[in-house]
């Protein structure tokens, strides 16, 4: 049987609509609220780790060994997750494999799903998290009756039928990605890339904004150089903040890392810097993506310390296509019109044809935002001492996350590399 064009739009930004837990950005006052409590059961922590394994995994095979990138393997998760109630057999196994769900299943997908969706945006006052979903339906096709209860039930998304050939629809969806992004995402689609018969666009928002608990000073922020990934021996120069304070630290084998809080301390920012070689000349390599168990051991073993900090202020903005990453991550059934099996999706056999991510960050002396858009189309068929001031000035290729810190589920990776 022919299979004909479902697109799967997932706009993934930092947390949109539906649930809105934010701050006054106006109050510069540090944030002295305690941190709400994000109790998980022991299954529910296995769910986060299992979770966690997949967006390392997601960003070591996205990773630039140039570029700035911003990635959000959260999103691809809603992304992926929405869609996977409409997937069946080998096609599902799958997806719930490359997820990091793959002895879970998919109901274990929509809980973990629908619980960070609820509980990530109350977390924290001086924090704005926002998550939201949603699905356009083509005219003349139709969703089985529990896929719909499930996006209702699991992601807060209800279906609105749309001609796509009207010359409107396209226009809607921007604008939604927009408006659940804080504009930081205004457009999801490159020319041409918007297809009128397509069956349906899937959207999931995720949106970010904290402010540091310990701000920098913007009279302290001055141009200096950056040792930029790559092989060129031109300078590069970048607006480098500085403070001096206690924050959490401890070090790898190959990295100094520094975790900067933001608001009452629910959210952080961890940031992986290469260490100074023994000659004192530093290194320009991008950092290695860490996997989920050295993660976990930075979050065990982190501790408070004096810390002289250099960060870069910066924005980066990122398009990546995910069809040949995510199949060889293990989903390759979803990408052949011969063996994806969407049964449960809708009224017509369908497959994934594109899938791709746009996401943003910027970061300043107040804090950071971020924001990520999952796009899916588918066709039918040793440790210093804590007296001692540590020296992290990140003046080279870094690696940073953006994590929970009670769970530490990942909400964005990345890496800035002077380019």
């Amino acid at each position: 049987m022919l299979k004909r064009t479902l697109w799967v739009a997932i706009p993934l930004t930092m947390m949109a609509t539906v649930i809105t837990g934010c701050s006054s950005d106006d109050n510069d006052a540090p944030d002295t609220t305690d941190p709400v409590e994000l109790t998980l059961t022991r299954g529910e922590q296995e769910l986060v780790n299992l979770s966690n394994v997949f967006a390392f995994d997601l960003f070591r095979v996205i990773q630039d060994g140039v570029n700035s990138q911003i990635l959000s393997p959260l999103s691809v998760t809603y992304a992926l997750g929405m869609l996977n109630n409409g997937a069946a057999g080998e096609t599902q196994e799958q997806i719930n494999k490359v997820l990091g769900f793959g002895n879970y299943g998919a109901d274990s997908i929509n809980a973990f799903c629908i619980k960070m969706m609820r509980i990530a945006p109350l977390l924290d006052p001086k924090t704005k998290v926002m998550i939201a979903n949603n699905i356009y339906l083509n005219k003349g096709y139709e969703l089985k009756s529990d896929f719909v209860q499930k996006a209702n039930t699991f992601y807060d998304a209800t279906p609105e039928t749309r001609d796509f050939a009207d010359g409107k629809t396209e226009n809607v969806i921007n604008q939604w990605a927009s408006d659940h992004t804080e504009k930081m995402i205004q457009k999801l689609f490159d020319k041409g890339q918007f297809n009128p018969f397509a069956v349906s666009y899937l959207l999931n928002a995720i949106y970010f904004k904290g402010l540091w608990t310990n701000k920098f000073d913007k009279a302290k922020t001055k141009q200096e150089v950056f040792e930029h990934a790559g092989e060129t021996e031109e300078l590069t120069y970048c607006m480098m903040m500085h403070q001096t304070d206690k924050f959490d630290y401890t070090e790898t084998a190959d990295c100094q890392v520094l975790r900067l809080p933001y608001g009452n301390g629910s959210f952080a920012m961890t940031i992986f810097l290469p260490k100074v070689q023994s000659n004192d000349v530093s290194t320009n390599d991008v950092p290695k993506v860490p996997t989920a168990e050295e993660w976990q051991r930075v979050n065990q073993t982190i501790y408070p310390a004096k810390v002289d900090v250099k960060l870069p202020r910066f924005e980066t903005n990122t398009d990546i296509g995910l069809n040949s990453v995510m199949a060889a991550l293990g989903m390759p059934n979803a990408f052949n019109p011969e063996k994806a099996d969407f049964t449960n999706f809708c009224n017509k056999p369908t497959y994934i044809t594109m899938m791709k991510q746009v996401a943003k960050i910027k970061l300043d002396e107040e804090g950071t935002e971020a924001a990520a858009v999952t796009v899916i189309e588918v066709n039918t068929t040793s440790m210093p001492g804590p007296s001692q001031t540590i020296e992290f000035h990140a003046n080279r290729p870094f690696l940073y996350v953006i994590s929970e810190r009670q769970s530490g589920a990942i909400f964005f990776i990345g890496q800035y590399t002077g380019y």
